[in-house]
């Protein structure tokens, strides 16, 4: 009798259903943004160990072992920053590759919802090794890369401009050896008529069949945008600075200054998959350039940073400044939202992240809208006010609240 009764108690303890175990945290009561789902709506989100367990429109709240109140706040995916400077070092002449510009990736991520940064161009093939070692493995942030094209990464000056360091061969060798890690290629600050940078970053993203990124350095003359677009890039190859107008008629504009319409070569990239990223950084964002793009709906494909210590303490900020901007301008929040999220995860090819379909990797931003008078500036003093700015109230990477600005994920003392 005893023996069939212990056996009953471990029959009834086996048969219990996978969905009544409780679930890790609990999201209740928030507006999901999911752009790759097409959710636009009040639901709750399940994290059960770092993966997407449940979304639905109401989930049992004693399921869960922690319950985060959302009501009134947006739920998304983590953001994606796909153009930061992260290879911060202590080398006081490397510029953005081991040195004191960059910046460390988690003081200036989770604060804003950024989930996973990319570190435009910070290390090239020969230094790879030192950012894997001293970065991507020492940060909780998911820090990915774009290797630069220079062997020497961007160090700046002279190095940047040395066409014998460019090694398509030789990138592409350590991006597929470090494939978890590497997104893409980098083209920055090359100044002068020649086209070698680019097209040896495209040929490094052919071995490796990888996107390339490119800031299109400086020459005045300045090289022709359509050229580049038509001739030398490949769908899914990134423009960034996208909206910039640079002094000294250096770099070629998407948007006519004196008509404010956009050139139609830029309409035309746009339909064969060139990606248009705001890489807003200290000089790289113009409101002459972005207003009547954004007005013409010429949005950006992705919204990125280009974080540094320069931008940051400019009219940059953050990601979540950046994003309120393009609110204040007309852009509708889903939209902010993808080019920040699942838009960016496509680009860079990890479609794994960027969404919170059931089974996805947990990273998830929590925002409230704050409501008041705001001043948003560019690089040259001209200031829009906006009724309303992102603020994060908590990021969660991996299923773990890795960042909580008011608590709410700590419930009150009673």
């Amino acid at each position: 009798m005893k023996t069939e009764y212990l056996f009953l108690i471990l029959f009834s303890f086996l048969a219990v259903p996978a969905w009544a175990q409780p679930y890790t945290l609990l999201i209740k009561g928030g507006h999901l943004i999911d752009p790759k789902n097409n959710i636009d709506a009040i639901m709750d989100v399940a994290i059960t160990d770092g993966k997407v367990t449940q979304v639905a429109k109401s989930i049992d709240a004693k399921q869960a072992r922690q319950v985060v109140d959302a009501k009134g706040m947006y739920v998304t995916p983590g953001l994606i920053d796909i153009h930061g400077h992260v290879f911060y070092g202590t080398e006081p002449d490397h510029y953005l590759s081991n040195g004191l510009v960059a910046v460390s990736p988690d003081g200036f991520t989770f604060r804003v919802g950024v989930t996973t940064i990319v570190d435009a161009g910070g290390a090239g093939w020969k230094s790879f090794e030192t950012f894997k070692k001293n970065i991507i493995f020492t940060s909780k942030t998911r820090v990915l890369s774009f290797m630069n094209i220079v062997g020497e990464g961007m160090r700046g000056g002279k190095f940047e401009q040395d066409t014998t360091d460019m090694d398509p061969k030789m990138a592409a060798k350590v991006a597929l050896e470090n494939k978890n890690d590497v997104v893409g290629f980098k083209v920055a600050h090359f100044q002068g008529p020649s086209w070698a940078p680019v097209d040896h970053a495209v040929a490094a993203g052919k071995l490796a069949d990888m996107p390339v990124i490119i800031d299109f350095g400086g020459n005045n003359p300045p090289l022709s945008l359509e050229e580049l677009f038509m001739k030398h890039l490949r769908p899914g190859d990134i423009f960034t600075h996208a909206y910039t107008l640079l002094e000294g008629n250096v770099r070629e504009t998407i948007v006519d200054e004196a008509t404010k319409t956009v050139k139609p070569f830029a309409w035309e990239a746009r339909k064969k998959g060139i990606v248009f990223d705001v890489g807003y950084g200290g000089a790289s964002f113009n409101y002459s350039q972005a207003i009547p793009a954004v007005k013409a709906k010429f949005y950006p494909t992705t919204i990125s940073t280009d974080l540094h210590t320069g931008s940051m303490n400019g009219s940059m900020k953050d990601m979540l400044s950046i994003m309120s901007k393009f609110v204040a301008m007309g852009e509708d929040i889903p939209s902010v939202i993808k080019a920040s999220t699942w838009t960016p995860a496509q680009v860079i090819k990890r479609e794994n992240l960027g969404h919170l379909s059931v089974g996805a990797i947990a990273d998830v931003a929590i925002f409230s809208m704050r409501q008041g008078t705001f001043g948003f500036y560019d690089k040259t003093g001209y200031k829009m006010m906006g009724k309303q700015k992102f603020e994060c109230e908590m990021t969660i990477k991996g299923g773990k609240v890795v960042y909580d600005l008011n608590g709410i994920g700590i419930a009150s003392a009673k």
